[in-house]
């Protein structure tokens, strides 16, 4: 019984080491994981911004890019010589600028 007694406590004593105190080995597994997976994010985010940056300053100097953008996204024309149709689910609506 003694030795059954010990063996128990051994055993729960090697548990312990294991996986006790303030992060269990299952934790700081998951931890390294996740450290693992936000460095990839940084570095992915990291990518992202060198190319936003990139853009920003060709948007800056690259006359023929301020154009296209400004086409594209407000919808601008160059002078009478174009015209802008817009589509919605209803009609087409044509909308001359100059």
């Amino acid at each position: 019984m003694r030795r059954l007694v010990l063996v128990l406590l051994l055993g729960v004593a090697i548990y312990f080491a294991i996986q006790g105190g303030e992060y269990s080995t299952t934790d700081l597994f998951r931890q390294r994981t996740r450290g693992h997976m936000l460095r990839a994010r940084i570095d992915s985010l990291g990518t992202a911004v060198d190319s936003l940056q990139k853009l920003k300053r060709r948007l800056a100097t690259d006359v023929a890019l301020q154009e296209r953008v400004a086409r594209e996204v407000n919808g601008m024309v160059r002078g009478d010589k174009e015209l802008v149709y817009r589509f919605t689910d209803t009609a087409v609506v044509r909308v001359e600028r100059k």
